[in-house]
């Protein structure tokens, strides 16, 4: 048998055991992530399940040729919040991978086979990789769930989401119904698609994943703490300092919460990792950050001066609330302008966010911010920080057309938060006079998401919509 026809036939098989499975077994299916180390030969392989004990075992193989490898016994940490249902939440190391190629992996409970998949591996810095990235996504809604299965059929290597995983307050519940079974379904079509099986998600935190500190009202909420195994290089983070604001929790639900999300809370907000020939930095955007605390700007201009930044050939940075935006919806949310010296002195390629529901593109920039002249505006209560005007000097770039003048002087930044909730302003979709100044791209009347392909020192960016339509294209070369 062809190696073609194996994978094939052993898709085909997997399905029809998945199909079998039934909410005893999994509470969310087998999904992958990068870890706390990324690295091109390993991902961390996580599941939930039902509060009950089983003897749980994983395997993986290059290919139908090669023997089934048993992984480490998977490690495993019981959410028991609110009134949802207690379960259990599983991660198993796969490591000895071949970058930039397909596997097979499953998972046996009792020694028997309960779930089974093909997957990829990370890519290495010589490789040309896609990724796909969209943010405001978890909205139970038709558009999330077909732009979902777009994501699927655009077959990227990795999956981007900068913030606003679920809606609307980042719990529990909300992402066992508005998420897993969309970006994990058995298979493409207008529920979502079988993404997390095969490719990792990697997400930043959004308003509405972390900014609901109030765990005595929402008992299950900041569930963005359980459930993504991501790295912890990000700057010292402590409840109640410049970066994390303090809970409001009774010790009924202080405690199963420090339970359930472990070494997660609060360092895993801010972080940085490689993936093929690029560095990401990703902040938490929210503002409840003091953007102008030092050590915050130190360890992002350390973090870009880094020997992993210096050797990638591309620099992104992942945030959830953009610096630059023409929509009236949030524009006064401009906190991360703030941070802009640090971008450009590290070199940084693109910003990519979300927060404002629609795709917004602007023109290569440099910007100054004006310090002393910003303004913090106060929330509906008068007490919370909701944003911060930040008054500068910008620069841009109206030589750089992404077709045939393809070298930007300065930065793009790229807005793709039309994943799936209402859209912002589509008012202003074909009212340019209504865009600022730095704003090159703008659609707000439609749905869409980012398809990038990166090889070597070209990266090609297209912005699609769930059928297929692309709506911008532009590319960037070095």
């Amino acid at each position: 048998m062809k190696k073609s026809q194996f994978t094939f036939l052993f898709v085909f098989l997997c399905q029809l055991v998945i199909a079998q499975q039934t909410s005893e077994i999994f509470v969310a299916k087998p999904y992958l992530q990068i870890g706390r180390n990324p690295s091109p030969e390993s991902l961390q392989l996580l599941w939930h399940t039902p509060d009950a004990n089983a003897d749980w075992t994983v395997e993986f193989r290059a290919d139908s040729r090669a023997a089934w490898v048993k992984a480490p016994v998977p490690s495993s940490t019981r959410v028991a919040v609110g009134t949802v249902a207690p379960h259990w939440v599983y991660i198993a190391s796969l490591t000895g991978l071949k970058p930039g190629s397909n596997f097979l992996y499953r998972v046996l409970k009792d020694g028997k086979e309960v779930f089974a998949a093909e997957a990829k591996t990370m890519r290495a810095a010589d490789q040309p990789y896609r990724f796909v990235t969209f943010a405001d996504i978890g909205a139970e809604s038709a558009p999330q769930r077909a732009l979902a299965k777009r994501a699927y059929l655009e077959k990227p290597d990795v999956v981007i989401v900068p913030g606003d995983i679920v809606y609307e307050h980042g719990t529990v519940a909300e992402y066992q119904t508005k998420f897993w079974p969309v970006y994990n379904a058995d298979k493409p079509d207008t529920m979502g698609g079988p993404l997390m099986r095969s490719v990792p998600f990697i997400v930043s935190p959004g308003n509405h994943d972390t900014d609901a500190r109030d765990l005595d009202k929402y008992p299950d909420g900041l569930a963005y703490f359980y459930y993504w195994n991501q790295p912890l290089n990000g700057p010292d983070n402590k409840e109640g300092g410049a970066l994390t604001p303090a809970l409001i929790a009774s010790d009924e639900h202080r405690k199963p919460f420090m339970e359930g999300a472990g070494d997660n809370y609060p360092r895993l907000t801010n972080y940085s990792f490689d993936y093929g020939n690029a560095h990401w930095t990703v902040l938490d955007s929210n503002p409840y950050v003091d953007f102008t605390d030092q050590a915050l700007h130190d360890w992002v201009a350390k973090d870009l001066a880094s020997p992993a930044a210096q050797r990638a050939t591309w620099r992104f940075i992942m945030i959830h609330h953009p610096g630059f935006n023409s929509s009236r919806e949030h524009y006064e949310q401009q906190q991360m302008r703030l941070l802009v010296p640090e971008f450009e002195a590290g070199k940084v390629d693109i910003v990519f966010s979300g927060h404002v529901h629609n795709y917004q593109r602007t023109f290569p920039m440099k910007f100054v911010p004006d310090k002393k002249g910003t303004l913090l505006i106060g929330g509906r209560d008068n007490k919370t920080v909701r944003g911060r005007i930040v008054n500068g000097a910008w620069k841009l770039d109206k030589d750089f057309d992404g077709i045939t003048k393809t070298k930007p002087n300065g930065i793009v930044y790229l807005i793709t938060g039309a994943g799936g909730q209402d859209l912002y302003n589509p008012e202003q979709n074909n009212d340019p006079d209504s865009w600022q100044k730095f704003t090159d791209k703008f659609r707000s009347n439609v749905h869409s998401l980012t398809v990038a392909d990166v090889n070597d020192k070209t990266i090609t960016i297209r912005q699609m919509t769930s059928d297929g339509k692309e709506i911008d294209s532009f590319k960037i070369t070095k």
